[in-house]
């Protein structure tokens, strides 16, 4: 299990398949990256929170900021979910599980008395240098995005 990052700590290098290319941390090299870990495609909480976070893209951008979902599901799930949502973020695919590992967001969760593991609703905003400045786990989505948007300004 790996350690949980914090604010502060130097954010785990990743490499992930979006329907755009190939996209790894130090691609967005000087300018900050909203990372943020979401279930799965299609479900009613990913799909608001990846429409929060598109219906506020324009802002992100201005702000200088980048926004990268990251699910377990396939480039080609990925490409289906932006396109019947119209997403303006992009999405990485991370189906071996690595990044998702790395920081932290694959954790025990517990529905109807049933363990398992899954992924936690988690984001983390690093800036241009590779460190994480805030970390949000076990996001609620309503509010989210306008939140992150709110720190990314604050850099």
């Amino acid at each position: 299990m790996a350690k949980l990052l914090e604010e502060g700590s130097k954010a785990p290098a990743f490499k992930l398949a979006t329907a755009d290319g190939p996209v790894a941390l130090k691609d967005f090299a000087g300018k900050p990256l909203v990372l943020y870990f979401y279930p799965k495609d299609d479900t009613s909480g990913c799909t608001a929170e990846a429409q929060q976070f598109s219906s506020l893209a324009k802002d992100f951008a201005k702000a200088g900021a980048a926004v990268l979902g990251v699910s377990k599901d396939s480039v080609e799930k990925h490409k289906k979910f932006a396109a019947k949502y119209g997403l303006k973020v992009s999405l990485g695919s991370d189906e071996e599980g690595k990044v998702v590992e790395a920081y932290g967001a694959w954790v025990e969760k517990s529905m109807y008395g049933r363990k398992y593991m899954g992924i936690d609703r988690s984001t983390f905003l690093i800036d241009g240098k590779g460190v994480i400045q805030k970390v949000w786990r076990k996001v609620k989505v309503p509010g989210h995005a306008k939140e992150v948007l709110e720190a990314v300004k604050a850099l």
